[in-house]
């Protein structure tokens, strides 16, 4: 098990960084590698499960495990058979009235590596204005 923290700062507020996750809807507009999210839900909520599509049409099943509104904090988790993926994010205030946002990626050393330039790409998309 290999666990990686990442992190990004930019210029959009906390509140619209927040929103861009809390509603899953909202994801491809900031994360290249998703294309398309099927979660029962208008707005995160802990325990729900659904699928997220990426790549040539790839998808994975999720399970979002715990969502802080207060915190601005989200747990999920993505497995494919023996394979388990567990995501943490969050949301602070920035320098100068912008965000800086974290995910820490836990689960199998090559999954994590692989899944971390994507991620990387995807939180410098999500703080910016």
């Amino acid at each position: 098990m290999t666990t990686l923290t990442l992190r990004a700062t930019g210029t959009a507020s906390p509140d619209e960084v927040w929103d861009r996750y809390a509603v899953p809807a909202r994801w491809p507009e900031w994360s290249p590698q998703i294309t398309g999210v099927e979660l029962p839900v208008e707005r995160l909520t802990g325990g729900v499960s659904g699928r997220v599509r990426g790549p040539l049409g790839l998808a994975v099943p999720v399970t979002v495990e715990h969502v802080d509104e207060a915190a601005r904090r989200w747990s999920w988790h993505v497995a494919v058979g023996p394979l388990r993926l567990s995501l943490l994010h969050w949301v602070s205030d920035g320098p100068d009235g912008g965000t800086t946002t974290g995910l820490r990626l836990s689960g199998p050393a090559p999954v994590v590596l692989a899944y971390a330039p994507p991620a990387r790409l995807a939180l410098g998309r999500l703080v910016r204005r």
